[in-house]
């Protein structure tokens, strides 16, 4: 498999403050009583995988994953060099649960139990029943099928769960295998954002992709939660 398995993530954090965590910023999503819409975080699972609540023992794998030049080639923001942002990382994600803003989960292999990467759905808004997906996998991980075996399940989550109507997605032009994950998972491209990001004086474009809730064709695996 060409390419690299991970979705941009600018579109959770525009401020960038600290590159791909989420909106540790914003304010949370309210409801009619104002008062903050938490969204615990599930634990999914298929066939190969278990997607989890991220906890401190992940922060080393984390480091591990988004200090690689190689995995982020195609990312928003350039590699971690401190380790403390692998603490941030977790942090943020629960925070972001709490804020009801999304989730981001971490991906086990059944198999072996080892850390492979992460799935998340961010920006969740249950005004406009939209969300946006990211996810970002180890190279030892690619060509296997994780990537859409891991969005499908989460995607199936919370089209049940959150009542959404829309899932958006960004991938830089360049990256052929996201893009082709995408397309398996029955997004549609729908255009592109010329000149988007400027990572280390380099420019790139990047792909939107939507995904619209009549359109969404879930597996019949089922979908056990806990």
């Amino acid at each position: 498999m060409s390419g690299h398995v991970v979705l941009r993530a600018r579109r959770e954090n525009p401020l960038r403050v600290a590159g791909t965590e989420c909106l540790i910023d914003r304010p949370p999503i309210t409801g009619g009583n104002m008062t903050p819409m938490s969204l615990p975080a599930p634990t999914l699972h298929t066939a190969r995988l278990r997607l989890r609540p991220f906890d401190d023992a992940d922060a080393d794998d984390l480091f591990a994953l988004h200090s690689s030049a190689y995995v982020l080639r195609y990312w928003d923001s350039p590699p971690w060099s401190e380790r403390v942002r692998a603490q941030r990382f977790i942090t943020a994600c629960r925070q972001m649960a709490e804020g009801g803003t999304g989730v981001r989960l971490a991906v086990d292999r059944v198999s072996d139990g080892a850390f492979i990467g992460w799935c998340s759905l961010n920006r969740w808004n249950p005004d406009y029943r939209s969300a946006s997906l990211g996810y970002c996998f180890d190279d030892a991980a690619w060509g296997h099928g994780y990537a859409t075996e891991a969005a499908r399940v989460l995607l199936r989550w919370a089209f049940d769960t959150l009542d959404l109507n829309r899932v958006q997605a960004e991938a830089d032009t360049r990256n052929v295998a996201s893009a082709r994950v995408l397309e398996k998972l029955g997004f549609v491209r729908e255009g592109t954002l010329r000149e988007d990001c400027v990572v280390n004086g380099e420019v790139s474009d990047s792909w939107v992709y939507g995904l619209i809730r009549r359109e969404w064709r879930p597996s019949s695996e089922p979908v056990p939660a806990r």
